[in-house]
């Protein structure tokens, strides 16, 4: 059995176009074309080894090595001490009033030497004026706990005594006594100076602190004379 002819459409009639294929269904998951999806934000992306470096150093009481700065920030050595040289190099240029420098085995700020007469006269400013409630109590530990370090002075007052420490060192009540041989921290004592200022021949005339301690102090916050 023959199929019968195809008709021919009529001439000058064209063929009906095909229909286009339905859109394809995006897959799950797919994002539109160039959509990266959301920018992480700062605040997801932390500081920068630059600030990172620069808070730590504004915070410590000695030199920090580049070694601990490395093993904190988890960059690599040589990162973390050419960031520093950078840093260092651009106060110097920008004329800034503190220095970064390299000393004893680590980095810390410093005044810079051109500002030490400015800073010697705010510190030193109304010497002949009384003490503050700071000063005395840093200087009463150091009296009474002698030869004290510089944390073991703040752990008693439960506040960092390192300004005051400088002021007490700058006008002559205290000085510097060696190192602890653990630590190696510098160790302070007072000086003859206090003594004359008290009206006091010796240490051993230091009066009984025992009157004036609450009765829940702990025994080893301040050895009585």
């Amino acid at each position: 059995m023959t199929e019968p002819p195809r008709e021919d459409a009529p001439e000058g009639v064209p063929d009906e176009p095909a229909p286009p294929p339905p859109p394809a269904e995006d897959a799950p998951g797919d994002a539109p074309p160039g959509d990266a999806g959301p920018a992480p934000s700062a605040e997801d992306q932390g500081p920068g080894l630059r600030a990172s470096i620069e808070a730590i150093l504004l915070v410590v009481d000695e030199p920090v090595s580049e070694v601990t700065l490395a093993q904190l920030l988890e960059r690599p050595r040589q990162e973390i001490a050419a960031t520093l040289r950078e840093l260092s190099a651009e106060y110097t240029a920008q004329g800034r009033g503190f220095d970064l420098r390299e000393v004893a085995g680590g980095w810390r700020f410093y005044t810079r030497d051109v500002c030490a007469p400015v800073v010697e006269r705010f510190v030193t400013d109304g010497q002949q004026a009384r003490l503050t409630q700071a000063a005395l109590e840093t200087l009463a530990v150091v009296a009474y706990r002698q030869p004290v370090s510089r944390a073991r002075v703040s752990a008693i007052r439960g506040v960092n005594s390192d300004g005051v420490i400088r002021t007490l060192l700058l006008r002559g009540l205290i000085e510097e006594a060696g190192q602890d041989p653990e630590s190696h921290a510098n160790l302070y004592r007072t000086t003859g100076y206090f003594l004359e200022r008290l009206g006091l021949r010796s240490l051993d005339e230091l009066p009984d602190l025992a009157p004036y301690l609450p009765e829940d102090l702990p025994d080893d916050t301040v050895e009585e004379k």
